[in-house]
């Protein structure tokens, strides 16, 4: 990504409503699991501090490209912080209890069959894949380009994907449902050409009913069949 874009998302993700619904999620999807968790383009730290703080018992290890973001996530987490691609994990094989790769899969440096065999050969046998990946081809916008993603998928897509790679016990479900109206009007409906980025402070009461709004999905005893993302859990065999 773009330099600016990582100084937005270190400034805003510890508060932003969106990091805070999508690192509640990759929580959840972790409750069970112990040992050593990777979290696989963990840009400037967010979800690597929030982790330490709710998951105190978990050993977790980030890796980032960008020096600059690796630098920021390491004085942000406390954690250890490796600097390397996705395309090639610099760990050895059976590492990790537990892999987390949001929004990286999606980027157009990342080669998602590469990165996928490389986030299986460093997950133990049994170890789980938790992915999350913007929805949509047609929802591609100003902003993805701002933060170089070039793929969005359907859920469908997703789960076909970590199955091609080998994973094993694939759930792919939708999440921010009840916001992808909204998303769609801004994207599409009002958007320009050279729009900002999506990754921005917000007014706090307008930051409350929207983070409300995706916990409000989030307690749903069901997931919607649609949304502006999409949350992966899979198993290396």
């Amino acid at each position: 990504m773009e330099l600016a874009e990582y100084e937005l998302m270190d400034a805003v993700e510890a508060r932003m409503w969106w990091y805070r619904a999508l690192h509640a999620r990759l929580r959840d999807a972790l409750v069970h699991r112990t040992g050593r968790v990777l979290d696989a383009g963990c840009g400037t730290g967010g979800f690597l501090a929030r982790l330490g703080a709710w998951r105190p018992d978990l050993k977790a290890v980030g890796v980032e490209w960008a020096q600059p973001a690796a630098e920021r996530a390491r004085a942000k987490s406390r954690a250890a912080i490796a600097r390397g691609s996705v395309n090639a994990l610099p760990f050895a094989g059976n590492s990790f209890d537990a892999a987390v790769s949001a929004d990286v899969l999606c980027h157009a440096a990342v080669d998602p069959v590469v990165a996928l065999r490389e986030l299986r050969r460093v997950l133990k046998p049994g170890g789980r894949l938790i992915v999350n990946m913007p929805a949509y081809a047609w929802m591609l916008s100003a902003h993805d380009r701002r933060v170089h993603n070039v793929r969005r998928q359907t859920a469908g897509q997703t789960a076909a994907m970590l199955r091609d790679a080998g994973f094993a016990k694939v759930r792919a479900r939708y999440w921010n449902g009840l916001l992808l109206p909204l998303m769609i009007v801004q994207r599409k409906l009002f958007a320009t050409g050279e729009a900002g980025s999506d990754v921005a402070p917000f007014p706090p009461w307008l930051d409350r009913i929207l983070h409300g709004t995706t916990d409000i999905e989030r307690r749903l005893p069901f997931s919607l069949p649609f949304g502006g993302s999409v949350l992966a859990i899979a198993e290396k065999p």
